[in-house]
């Protein structure tokens, strides 16, 4: 039997250019790309560490949309490279459907 993920919605392999920005804090956005994508949720490699249940804002430039966020994990794949879980607060059905 499979281990449960705490997913419910199927993950897109697909590369989505995304800004992320912290919704109440000064900090500067950071643009990256997504590993996977589901209408509720991304996977996106970063260059600093950011922090689980952190709120931020995602924005896609190509697609025009945006949605709240919170981030899920902050996992360190390298020295400056981070892979991070974001849970979205609006459903993107569009940007999870392959290209």
């Amino acid at each position: 039997m499979p281990v449960p993920t705490g997913r419910f919605e199927k993950r897109t392999a697909r590369a989505v250019t995304v800004e992320i920005r912290p919704k109440d804090e000064g900090m500067l956005k950071e643009t990256t790309l997504t590993e996977n994508v589901s209408p509720h949720g991304a996977r996106g490699l970063m260059k600093r560490e950011w922090r689980p249940g952190q709120y931020v804002v995602v924005f896609a430039p190509k697609e025009g949309v945006w949605s709240p966020a919170q981030i899920v994990y902050c996992q360190r794949l390298a020295e400056s490279r981070f892979a991070v879980g974001l849970e979205l607060s609006v459903r993107m059905d569009h940007w999870a459907r392959p290209s």
